[in-house]
């Protein structure tokens, strides 16, 4: 099944949150309409309230609404941390398509992004569930910690492995996580299927960030919108780039690159080594093991087209090329 396929089985829905998000991108001020329903008609594969949508056939929620609102409002908190990504990353690009960075002031692209955090968190307030108001609520601190920690490691050639984790849970585990957990608590859940569904968001969410930044070093620049190893240039310590390290010589030769005055070529040379070497398999086998991981907590539930869909959107997060 292809995450087209698994997309089909709940498109009626995927449509209705789509509609739904346009709705909360609409403001009184005009350009501010117009540039975030651009920025959400963009695209975007819409993997998390997909996810969500399909986990909700596992445990029904009784209120069709409060469904449709905890799936636009994960996908609306995605949006604005993009938003606020591009103005720290100072990218013009995404999808292939301006940033609002690139035409707004940095500042008004943050209160751009302020506002969809706003949406957002009305949409999880839709719900009228306490439970996801709070689960949702703290995510967005967790996120707001896993970006702090990046800015604040940057340049930090020692850190272990471990804090890379504790960032990418941050940045991007923990949504995957509460868009699984959020929904069976709206399904009512037994608390052993709403660990097994939360485990499953946590796992696809890790090897889904660890595939980004695989990506960031072997994907084209255009499909990515940006240099390749734009992470690595801004002094952000990936898994590639960490296993690249654990041979002394690379090391040194990252260290030298990283923190003396080589000019583009020179950073350019060094990511091109990156990609050629075995740190690419080793970042890879880890992403493939959290998925493989994500998939067995799906053992937890019967076999069911929906359940068949999360299990192939695992292998679908760590095959995909962009």
């Amino acid at each position: 099944m292809s995450f087209a396929t698994a997309q089909a089985l709940v498109a009626d829905d995927l449509d209705a949150v789509e509609a739904l998000i346009l709705k909360k991108a609409s403001s009184s001020y005009a350009p501010l309409t117009e540039a975030l329903s651009g920025l959400v008609r963009s695209g975007g594969k819409r993997v998390r309230p997909t996810i969500v949508l399909l986990a909700a056939a596992l445990f029904p929620p009784a209120n069709r609404h409060a469904l449709l609102a905890l799936a636009a409002a994960v996908e609306a908190l995605h949006t604005a941390t993009l938003i606020h990504d591009d103005v720290i990353d100072g990218a013009l690009l995404r999808r292939g398509q301006s940033t609002l960075n690139a035409v707004w002031t940095p500042g008004s692209t943050v209160m751009a992004g302020d506002f969809f955090f706003a949406r957002a968190a009305g949409l999880a307030a839709e719900t009228e569930n306490p439970r996801v108001i709070r689960l949702f609520a703290e995510t967005l601190n967790t996120i707001v910690d896993g970006e702090l920690r990046q800015a604040l490691a940057g340049h930090d050639w020692d850190q272990p492995k471990e804090s890379y984790y504790q960032r990418i849970y941050g940045k991007t585990a923990a949504l995957f996580e509460v868009a699984t957990r959020a929904t069976a608590v709206l399904g009512s859940a037994p608390a052993g299927a709403e660990e097994a569904i939360r485990a499953y968001g946590y796992d696809l969410g890790m090897a889904f960030q660890i595939v980004d930044d695989i990506l960031d070093f072997t994907a084209d620049a255009a499909a990515l919108g940006k240099p390749a190893g734009s992470d690595l240039r801004s002094g952000t310590v990936t898994l590639p780039a960490f296993y690249f390290m654990q041979q002394p010589e690379q090391r040194q030769r990252l260290f030298v690159v990283m923190e003396g005055e080589a000019d583009g070529a020179g950073i350019d040379a060094l990511v091109d080594a990156i990609r050629r070497s075995d740190a690419i398999d080793q970042a890879q086998a880890e992403a493939v093991h959290f998925a493989e991981s994500a998939a067995n907590r799906l053992a937890h539930f019967e076999p069911t087209p929906h359940q068949q869909a999360l299990v192939d959107i695992a292998r679908y997060v760590v095959e995909r090329r962009r």
